[in-house]
């Protein structure tokens, strides 16, 4: 439970929770503008500080703008949040159906494709990546209901991959829906850990991803 100051708003946390680097928003989902300003701002505070240490206040400041100002692009500070958890669904969810399209009807090949491409998401964008997936629930249900309806999709692409492979003779688990579960949270600590001038590469951590989630299922 986040305490609070002496005049009842959220206090900052004595450490950042998400170490500060270089914003990565999405290229191309929003046009360049205040708006995009505003966007990338608040995606590095709130995957730093989370949603419910920044006031809006803050917000503004580190835009060198006036509160009100932020008004006349987003009606709250829960509006700005729910685009960004939108936006990251929205790019996971395109990217891993692009991936399941390439990588044929193989459902190894389909598992490696899903889990590699999630992985080099989390490792690209990793504030995108904390605040999308850890802030969500700070949402009312009226804003978080798109987003949430792209992460159920989403995991039903894996599921639908894995009982097919089952069905195949390709993938051996005991439980199915357990298994989706926990290679679909693989991805989730990587922005924590994860970083990009180590000698780890994207894609040698994509692949040891999709190496480990086939030997969740029992391919060797």
């Amino acid at each position: 439970m986040n305490k609070r100051s002496s005049r009842g708003s959220p206090a900052r946390p004595s450490q950042a929770r998400f170490p500060a680097q270089a914003v990565c928003l999405l290229p191309g989902v929003v046009p360049e503008g205040t708006r995009r300003r505003i966007l990338a701002a608040a995606l590095q505070l709130f995957a730093s500080q989370g949603f419910h240490g920044v006031s809006v206040r803050d917000l503004a400041q580190e835009l060198g703008l006036q509160p009100s100002a932020l008004y006349a692009h987003f009606p709250s500070k829960e509006h700005v949040l729910a685009e960004l958890t939108l936006v990251g669904h929205q790019a996971q969810h395109e990217a891993l159906r692009a991936a399941l399209l390439e990588a044929g009807a193989d459902p190894v090949a389909q598992i490696q494709a899903l889990v590699g491409k999630n992985a080099a998401l989390h490792a690209t964008y990793p504030q995108l990546a904390i605040v999308a997936n850890e802030e969500l629930y700070a949402l009312p249900s009226e804003l978080a209901a798109a987003t949430l309806e792209l992460r159920r999709q989403s995991a039903a692409l894996l599921l639908e991959v894995i009982l097919r492979g089952v069905a195949l003779g390709r993938f051996f688990c005991q439980s199915p829906r357990v298994t989706a579960a926990a290679i679909g949270a693989m991805g989730l600590r990587i922005p924590y850990w994860y970083q990009p001038d180590g000698e780890l590469t994207i894609d040698t951590l994509a692949n040891l991803h999709a190496e480990l989630a086939c030997r969740m299922l029992g391919v060797c």
